[in-house]
């Protein structure tokens, strides 16, 4: 049976009665979820109404009942992955275990710009993104302190209390379509993987290139 979820990009006006009419929407109707882009701002100017991704999920984990949740995708570089943790566990709780964390590299240049924060080349861009995952990883599967010393981020016994209810924690999602870097990171940390925008032909030829790679790791596809 085919399952549709609902996006929206967020940074296009979302505010408080558009989220919230779609929320209620959405579960009213049948639709399985409901998921939402995680940006500043707008990718050109003028600027919109960008309601806060973290935000704007805990109010939807309290307020539904049913529909899974969740960004895609929350970009490691402008929020420490050990935020990203302990807010996605904390509202995975509140839900009743129905978000999905989806994480990114980041890509959008104009609100990196205007807030001040480092996008960086694609290279390093994405050695940040694993180190993000490895934090989020971290902190969500160990009952015990953890260290982590990376370039971009480091933890020194560090502990996520209260322990998820969820075993692991929420499942992750990688979204995105390169073969050299995105793949890979899906199928070493994600649970779950979102094509972007991809013809039924590309589709088939990356999901098989996927299933390879979770091979690799020993993972079922």
């Amino acid at each position: 049976m085919l399952e549709v979820a609902i996006f929206l990009e967020g940074q296009n006006g979302l505010n408080w009665p558009r989220w919230q009419r779609m929320a209620e929407a959405v579960e009213a109707l049948g639709f399985v979820g409901l998921y939402r882009s995680d940006h500043f701002t707008n990718m050109n100017p003028p600027d919109k109404d960008s309601l806060d991704l973290w935000i704007s999920l805990a109010w939807l984990a309290s307020h539904t009942d049913r529909i899974e949740f969740g960004p895609l995708v929350s970009p490691v570089s402008f929020r420490h992955p050990a935020f990203t943790a302990r807010m996605a566990a904390a509202v995975d709780d509140l839900s009743g275990g129905r978000l999905i964390l989806g994480l990114g590299a980041g890509w959008q240049a104009r609100e990196h710009t205007n807030y001040g924060f480092d996008l960086l080349e694609i290279n390093d861009r994405f050695e940040r993104f694993e180190e993000g995952l490895e934090v989020v990883k971290l902190l969500l599967n160990r009952d015990q302190d953890s260290d982590f010393d990376g370039q971009y981020f480091q933890l020194q016994e560090g502990i996520l209390l209260p322990r998820p209810q969820r075993a692991g924690g929420p499942p992750i999602l990688i979204g995105g379509n390169g073969r050299k870097r995105t793949l890979p990171l899906t199928a070493r940390y994600a649970t779950e993987w979102n094509a972007l925008m991809t013809p039924p032909e590309e589709f088939s030829a990356l999901n098989k290139h996927l299933d390879g790679l979770l091979a690799e790791h020993s993972r079922d596809p």
